[in-house]
């Protein structure tokens, strides 16, 4: 029978894909140039939400949620922790740079928001059909602060180590977050676009305002905000 993948795979899949891809590329980037793979996260965000409006518009398949559930976590999961681990790296050394035991704590802290977007991608699959049920924080949404705040200037080793632990474990927690409304997505996506594009402009305004709105988020969202508007 086959795999038929040009007959089972939608335009959405293929949008999709593109985000793995950029959510790769932010990965390897990001060895080299900290400033460029956090631009590149921000382009994964976009990416992720038209590929949303792909599959609200009926080109979605079988396979589609899967698909993309599987490229949030290696985009918004593991391409987070490898951004850590580089920050990390910078000051207390990476692996063969410094002690075996400094090097375990960062490998660990670093590992931390990929390990519980797999638990929270696993459970969603195991435990939860209806959209009504939504707890935990999107680990997109980790992904935006994580690199918001750091092209917004806040690049201390120890800041972002501890923002990412607190953000791994909020992918679990019990709040029910909500998805941005129509209304909601086309602003915040502006916003996100001049930060890929512009992030030093004006006093790095769009990548500052994009991280006041999704603290707002994050803190507000569950309970003063209805995806219904």
């Amino acid at each position: 029978m086959g795999f038929r993948v040009q007959r089972r795979l939608s335009r959405a899949d293929a949008v999709t894909l593109c985000n793995a891809v950029v959510g790769f590329a932010a990965g390897v980037v990001a060895f080299a140039d900290l400033h460029l793979a956090a631009r590149l996260v921000l382009l994964s965000v976009i990416i992720d939400a038209l590929d949303g409006i792909a599959a609200r518009n009926g080109e979605s398949s079988d396979v589609g949620p899967l698909l993309d559930s599987i490229t949030d976590v290696v985009s918004f999961g593991v391409t987070p922790s490898l951004f850590v681990y580089v920050v990390m790296r910078s000051s207390y050394g990476g692996v063969g740079e410094s002690t075996p035991l400094v090097t375990v704590a960062v490998v660990v802290v670093a590992s931390l928001y990929a390990v519980f977007s797999i638990i929270r991608t696993a459970f969603y699959t195991t435990y939860f059909d209806g959209a009504e049920e939504r707890p935990g924080m999107p680990n997109s949404l980790g992904a935006i602060l994580l690199a918001t705040a750091y092209l917004a200037g806040v690049t201390h080793p120890a800041v972002i180590a501890v923002g990412a632990a607190v953000l791994a474990v909020a992918q679990v927690s019990p709040f029910d977050y909500p998805k941005p409304g129509v209304r909601t997505v086309g602003p915040m996506g502006v916003v996100l676009f001049g930060a890929v594009v512009a992030p030093t402009s004006v006093g790095r305004a769009a990548p500052r305002l994009m991280l006041v709105i999704a603290l707002l988020f994050l803190a507000l969202g569950p309970r003063y905000y209805w995806a219904g508007e």
